[in-house]
């Protein structure tokens, strides 16, 4: 059984058109902190990453942001956080986040939250951790892509032995369970080898 402890967000620096995924964000935040589980994120103030933040923070929660000090003009750092680390590069934000965190959400965003998303979708399907991932399908935001892995796999491109293991949520109540459930089923694997070659 794995243990969570802190959970890594990836979500828009834009709050989105639909006033659901705002709501959404807001409601996990909460919902952490009330689950006595820290939120790891990239640092910014804006957007759902903002209001997860805050939404966590005021409910008494714990946060980590993880930021890249050249994207303090655009995202603009969160300030008052529990913690709050300025890194290099990406590659150092994104290998932080991972090592400071025991599972993963996607929450709506934009085309860094898909990146961040799949690359986590990968390491899980080359088996180099377990640890739970849970897509946020709010509003039916992921459904496309959804529909592109299912694409992949009845074209062959997502073989047998190489599928991808990941949960959905179309409630932002369902998370936090899904993730507890994975979690008590999948067992804890060193990761000495995963963050060195992230």
């Amino acid at each position: 059984m794995q243990k969570i402890k802190n959970i890594c967000v990836y979500c828009g620096s834009a709050e989105g058109d639909d006033l659901r995924y705002a709501a959404a964000a807001e409601t996990f935040g909460r919902l952490l902190a009330q689950a006595g589980v820290g939120l790891v994120f990239g640092g910014g103030s804006c957007g759902l990453m903002g209001i997860t933040a805050r939404a966590t923070l005021n409910a008494g929660g714990r946060v980590t942001g993880i930021i890249p000090g050249f994207l303090d003009d655009r995202e603009i750092a969160m300030r008052g956080l529990t913690e709050m680390i300025v890194v290099e590069d990406m590659h150092t934000r994104k290998r932080l986040m991972f090592e400071r965190s025991d599972a993963f959400v996607a929450l709506p965003g934009g085309v860094g939250t898909l990146e961040e998303l799949t690359e986590q979708l990968t390491w899980i399907q080359l088996g180099r951790h377990t640890k739970p991932l849970v897509i946020a399908d709010i509003g039916g935001f992921w459904r496309p892509l959804l529909s592109l892995f299912a694409h992949m796999h009845n074209e062959g491109f997502i073989r047998e032995g190489y599928e991808v293991r990941y949960s959905v949520a179309e409630r932002v109540e369902d998370i936090l369970p899904m993730i507890l459930s994975t979690a008590r089923r999948m067992p804890k694997v060193k990761e000495t080898a995963i963050t060195e070659k992230m």
